[in-house]
């Protein structure tokens, strides 16, 4: 399966953004509110500058306290991130965010931001895929 389906196969197409220079606790309370792991950094919103995700945000807290919610997101998002293309399958996504350790991935095309792909997604689509193909297997087997 491809990332172009994965992301019309989702139930929502938003894609949080916050601006360079954001406060930490800001992004926080917008990652709380929408119930989502991660925020894209992009100073025109349309474009992957950077990503803060609710473990960056956990591991400052356990380093330095409450404190680091009052710094610059700028101090903790990973910038330039991994994106992925449309045309990519959600094994090579896997495969990339298994090996870099991380749960969320821009979709960009000619440097603009249009989706998110996540973990989760690319695990779904991976077991319909995985399915589809065993019950093709069975039907061949059973002569249907």
């Amino acid at each position: 399966m491809l990332v172009q389906q994965i992301l019309k196969s989702k139930s929502s197409d938003t894609v949080y953004t916050v601006k360079p220079g954001t406060l930490v606790r800001d992004a926080a309370q917008l990652l709380a509110e929408n119930r989502i792991g991660t925020v894209i950094v992009s100073a025109s919103g349309d474009t992957a500058d950077g990503i803060l995700s609710e473990r960056d945000i956990v591991r400052e807290l356990a380093a330095r306290g409450g404190t680091c919610l009052n710094d610059k997101i700028d101090e903790y998002m990973t910038a330039n991130p991994f994106t992925c293309k449309l045309s990519e399958s959600a094994d090579e996504v896997l495969q990339r965010m298994t090996d870099g350790r991380f749960r969320h991935m821009p979709v960009v095309e000619d440097g603009k931001l249009i989706g998110l792909i996540t973990l989760g997604d690319a695990v779904k689509a991976r077991l319909s895929q995985l399915s589809m193909e065993k019950d093709a297997l069975q039907g061949m087997i059973m002569g249907h």
